[in-house]
């Protein structure tokens, strides 16, 4: 046996090592491979585009909140409230995504504070159905708006959808003025109501509580809009402009109040909180 098949062989015979196939990933914006944990430390924004990186409800917690935060339990509403049944049942649906998820509908609420100012912070989390709007979310909404009015403080949300979750029908549509009238009790109380549009923000839930807010935030590059843009083409028969429904073309034409990079939004959130909070007159 010659020398090079003996180190041949040593080589084959030796163990191989588990390697995570999830190391690396590619950016959808640019294609620059990026090493998954970097990217995660780096607040889920690529270095080399600024993209930002779609995130859960606890990752947007760790982000915005102090420690200390206390995670809010979610109401009860019917669940299969239609029967509804497509390829699979509704519930089957429901089970799925909540074995994939850690919290047991699209959006859930903390209580907690932002750089020492108290707040309730709602987030929707796309992965969830593509953070769909159903009874259960708009059950949260609302709990979490009596929550910040208990506790005397602003409630802010930072929306991912993809719209009404069609398995609940009128139900869920019926959730946009359940929530629409939620913002007007905030208001009664003089209590901040501050809206993060994140990426994508779109269909009943921009048409709802997402467009409401006293303070329209939006990160970077957000896709935020109600019907998508080729319905829209070929509804005027026009050709839409370069940028249309992201957030840096909503800012210019007066739709959203400023778009603030992710690094920046829990220094943002808390200056305007401070801005906003209510001051007892002597």
């Amino acid at each position: 046996m010659s020398w090079l098949s003996k180190v041949r062989n040593s080589i084959s015979s030796l163990a191989k090592r588990d390697t995570p196939d999830n190391l690396w990933m590619k950016c959808p914006s640019c294609g620059e491979m990026l090493f998954a944990k970097d990217f995660e430390a780096n607040l889920s924004v690529c270095p080399q585009c600024e993209h930002h990186g779609r995130i859960g409800a606890q990752a947007r917690f760790d982000q915005l909140l102090d420690a200390g935060y206390t995670v809010l339990a979610s109401p009860k509403v019917p669940e299969n409230p239609l029967n509804f049944r497509d390829t699979k049942k509704y519930p089957e649906r429901l089970k799925a995504a909540r074995a994939a998820n850690p919290f047991p509908d699209a959006l859930t609420n903390a209580l907690g504070t932002i750089e020492g100012a108290k707040a309730v912070l709602g987030v929707q989390d796309f992965k969830f159905m593509g953070g769909s709007m159903g009874m259960a979310v708009g059950e949260a909404f609302v709990a979490g708006v009596e929550k910040a009015i208990a506790e005397n403080c602003a409630y802010v949300i930072c929306t991912a959808a993809g719209g009404a979750r069609m398995q609940e029908g009128i139900l869920s549509l019926m959730q946009m003025p359940k929530t629409t009238v939620a913002t007007r009790r905030l208001a009664a109380a003089g209590l901040p109501y501050i809206v993060v549009l994140t990426d994508p923000t779109t269909g009943g839930v921009t048409a709802s509580y997402a467009m409401l807010g006293d303070v329209q935030i939006a990160e970077p590059g957000a896709l935020i809009g109600f019907a998508g843009q080729r319905v829209i083409q070929d509804t005027i028969r026009e050709k839409l402009p370069d940028g249309f429904q992201r957030a840096e073309y909503l800012h210019a034409h007066g739709m959203v109040d400023m778009v603030v990079h992710r690094k920046d939004l829990k220094g943002t959130l808390a200056m305007l909180l401070g801005y906003l909070a209510r001051k007892e007159v002597a």
